[in-house]
């Protein structure tokens, strides 16, 4: 019996949109994010169970969590027009 991958997840942090309110760290079950320069920063990108917390609890859409490698995930980050607002892209 082989034991299935574990899965792994791509964090994008719109800075321009974080206001440091720290509500996606607190809601993160497994500690994943942190406030570093009163901005939101991965700081335990391996952790991460995609629960998607921090993105649905975000008030300003400043964070979005994507399954790496997944074919569904949307843009990739270097795609994604940053000038507009998060929900302004569809896909």
């Amino acid at each position: 019996m082989s034991a299935k991958p574990k899965k792994s997840f791509t964090h994008v942090v719109r800075e321009r949109y974080c206001k440091g309110c720290s509500i996606c760290v607190a809601f993160c079950p497994k500690h994943v994010l942190a406030l570093s320069g009163g901005k939101v920063r991965v700081e335990r990108p391996a952790d991460c169970i995609g629960c998607r917390l921090c993105e649905l609890r975000c008030p300003d859409y400043a964070i979005e969590v994507y399954e790496s490698g997944a074919e569904s995930a949307g843009a990739e980050a270097g795609d994604v027009d940053y000038c507009l607002p998060p929900e302004a892209i569809n896909e």
